[in-house]
């Protein structure tokens, strides 16, 4: 029988790990918020105290793939590191930690992983879908029913909007009105790109910006994946929840049961794009996924 297979993330707000069994069931999903990202939007290199962070988790990792007994894993490094001068310094010492070299994975890349590990347990017939991957840095889209057919990655993510416009605590109205604005901009582009994207029958919604608005709406006071996973969340409701925590302070946010305080900081940035998403593209309803990129690197090794 093969051994397990692995699979890792390294985000520009957090690093995530996946491991598989031959039959694909899981055996163990980790996530630790890094923040690799933080400050590269605006000066172009990686901060040495969030590499840091990062290798301390990838040598955490790497414990656990060795307990599991992985012989096979693909790491991927996405939009922090794409947008990084010194990303090749960050490659080496993740390699060193984690004993497998990341991929710096394009935009396109990342969508197409991320549509194959979302749809796998979806029925083709409530196709097509729109795949939308909210991340800290770049957020990506994919189209398709049983293959993706198109995808597109845009910078706009939940700590790339956060470090350019909301800089008060809570955020000034004029500050919020100029995210929503760059987003909804952002998502013209979306749809030049992909033209069928608000025709799609399901939208679907992936990472930690998705997850926590969910979790906030349910009042999840311990992470539960099978309460998020394929949860429906309204437009009404992601609404609700992005007045409710746009409009409260970051300590006043740890109140909410579902947040994670870590991502309290970063979070009313990445609610402007899910919101601005479904104002734009006219969706009433965003089915909520916990299977992603992660899966989908999982899946492409599997085999």
């Amino acid at each position: 029988m093969s051994a397990p297979v692995a699979a890792v993330d390294i985000g520009t707000n957090s690093v995530r790990l996946l491991v598989r069994s031959p039959d694909g069931s899981t055996l163990e999903r980790l996530m630790r918020i890094t923040r690799l990202g933080e400050g590269v939007d605006a000066n172009g290199h990686l901060d040495p105290a969030a590499i840091e962070r990062t290798l301390a988790v990838l040598r955490e990792y790497r414990a656990v793939m060795d307990r599991f007994g992985v012989t096979r894993a693909r790491a991927a490094a996405t939009s922090a590191a794409r947008d990084a001068a010194d990303r090749d310094e960050l490659l080496d010492a993740a390699e060193a930690a984690l004993g497998v070299r990341p991929e710096l994975l394009s935009g396109e890349e990342e969508g197409r992983l991320s549509f194959l590990g979302a749809t796998a347990g979806l029925p083709a017939s409530r196709g097509p879908f729109l795949v939308v991957d909210i991340g800290g840095g770049s957020t990506e889209f994919s189209y398709g029913t049983t293959t993706c057919e198109a995808t597109t990655s845009v910078d706009m993510g939940c700590v790339r909007m956060t470090e350019r416009f909301l800089h008060h605590d809570p955020p000034l109205p004029e500050e919020l009105s100029a995210c929503l604005s760059v987003a909804e901009i952002h998502l013209d582009d979306v749809v030049r790109e992909i033209p069928a994207a608000p025709e799609a029958a399901t939208f679907v919604g992936l990472a930690g910006t998705v997850t926590t608005a969910a979790a906030v709406e349910i009042g999840l006071a311990t992470y539960d994946r099978d309460r998020i996973h394929h949860f429906v969340l309204t437009k009404a409701a992601a609404e609700d929840v992005f007045r409710t925590l746009a409009t409260e302070s970051h300590d006043e946010r740890l109140g909410n049961p579902g947040l994670e305080p870590a991502r309290a900081d970063v979070i009313v940035g990445g609610m402007c794009v899910l919101v601005s998403i479904m104002r734009r593209l006219q969706f009433g309803e965003c089915l909520v996924s916990e299977a992603d990129i992660l899966d989908g690197l999982a899946m492409s090794i599997a085999g």
